[in-house]
């Protein structure tokens, strides 16, 4: 079991077997952390579309609050944060700033084809940068 569960999540409805997931992995006194990331446009202050980014934060507030439902009431602890940046460099460093046993993330398939693609997925590179055990939900 688990203390502190990070979920990385992009609000579709493919996130809640990660979240569920995590609630079945988590020790009774632990926590769920539920994470979305904003990816900035390159090339663009941030001043230049703040009210765009505002509307998108608004949007994964209230996506990260019906996907704590999932869990609330069966766990302790569920915490919600949005940042801002790079999806795997912001999912690596959260995690190791804040102390992550474990990171559960929605991963696809590998197509048997063409297997190097899978190099390239967001869930690729959390589990190679991440310094806690990666679990990818396909």
């Amino acid at each position: 079991m688990f203390e502190r569960i990070l979920v990385p999540v992009d609000l579709t409805e493919k996130n809640r077997g990660s979240v569920e997931q995590a609630r079945d992995l988590l020790d009774e006194e632990g926590e769920i952390t539920l994470l979305h990331v904003i990816e900035e446009l390159e090339d663009v202050a941030f001043e230049e579309l703040e009210d765009f980014y505002r509307r998108l934060e608004q949007r994964a507030t209230e996506g990260l609050a019906q996907l704590a439902e999932l869990v609330t009431g069966t766990v302790r602890g569920v915490r919600r944060e949005v940042v801002y940046g790079k999806r795997a460099q912001e999912i690596v460093r959260f995690a190791d700033e804040h102390d992550s046993h474990l990171i559960v993330l929605g991963s696809h398939p590998v197509d048997p084809e063409h297997p190097g693609e899978s190099w390239y997925t967001l869930s690729y590179q959390v589990a190679i940068l991440a310094r806690c055990p990666v679990l990818l939900m396909k």
